[in-house]
């Protein structure tokens, strides 16, 4: 299958809450539920050329073994576009978090 960037990945916010929920069941208290990443730096990697989408890879820290996230713009041949602009540094929740958020509660 080639990525074309405008796969349909909508889902509703019942379904999300699901996601969310379970989640948060499997893990300790102290896990990241989430991270926050700007728009900068999304516009950045998605701006690459060829760039149709961003793939999001899991990844823990050397320093603490925390959950991280780490963003890599992908191409319609499903190539990771390694050699260009990558993100991880997301702003943790928690504790940065919507705590009104029904994807937090």
């Amino acid at each position: 299958m080639a990525f074309t960037g405008n796969e349909n990945q909508n889902i509703s916010l019942g379904e999300a809450i699901e996601l969310t929920t379970r989640y948060r069941e499997s893990v300790s208290p102290a896990a990241n539920l989430a991270g926050f990443f700007g728009k900068t730096i999304l516009q950045k990697i998605l701006s690459q050329p060829g760039c149709v989408g961003i793939r999001i890879y899991h990844g823990l820290k050397k320093e603490d073994n925390s959950q991280t996230f780490v963003l890599v713009g992908a191409d319609s041949n499903e190539k990771d576009l390694y050699n260009g602009d990558l993100a991880e540094y997301a702003t943790p929740c928690p504790p940065f978090c919507d705590l009104n958020s029904p994807l937090h509660s």
